[in-house]
């Protein structure tokens, strides 16, 4: 089994104007950073023309499926019957995509199958992790 999950989905990013320009975006999941998600951004749908990736928490992801959730630089809630919207706010300003629910349940689930919830301590490096620390430090 992989230790990496990858999945691309299209986003909805909502503009002040009413229409919303849709755009492949990559959702990700590492064993080697057991507790987090990420979503990736190509160039073309950001400010800056570069690709762009946030990093958050999967309980975080699975929380805002549900309901309301995050109070920091991402927030993610359901929208409707069948989206979940997840906000991203840096000092350029904020960013909000909508994403069908049933990919983002779809990306949960297979990142459930590599790690459970309440199993990610079992794969921190923490000892190999220090170890580099003190290494570097010399």
């Amino acid at each position: 089994m992989s230790s990496v999950i990858e999945q691309a989905v299209q986003a909805r990013l909502v503009a002040a104007a009413p229409h919303m320009e849709s755009v492949d975006v990559t959702l990700r999941y590492d064993i080697g950073d057991p507790f987090a998600v990420s979503i990736a951004f190509p160039g073309p749908a950001t400010l800056e023309g570069t690709d762009v990736s946030w990093a958050f928490s999967r309980e975080l992801l699975a929380a805002g499926v549900e309901g309301p959730a995050g109070m920091g630089d991402v927030r993610v809630r359901p929208y409707g019957y069948d989206r979940t919207v997840l906000e991203f706010h840096a000092p350029e300003g904020m960013a909000m995509v909508h994403i069908r629910t049933c990919e983002v349940r779809r990306f949960l689930e297979r990142s459930q199958g590599v790690v459970p919830t309440g199993h990610e301590h079992l794969h921190l490096r923490l000892d190999e992790d220090l170890a580099e620390l003190i290494r570097d430090a010399c």
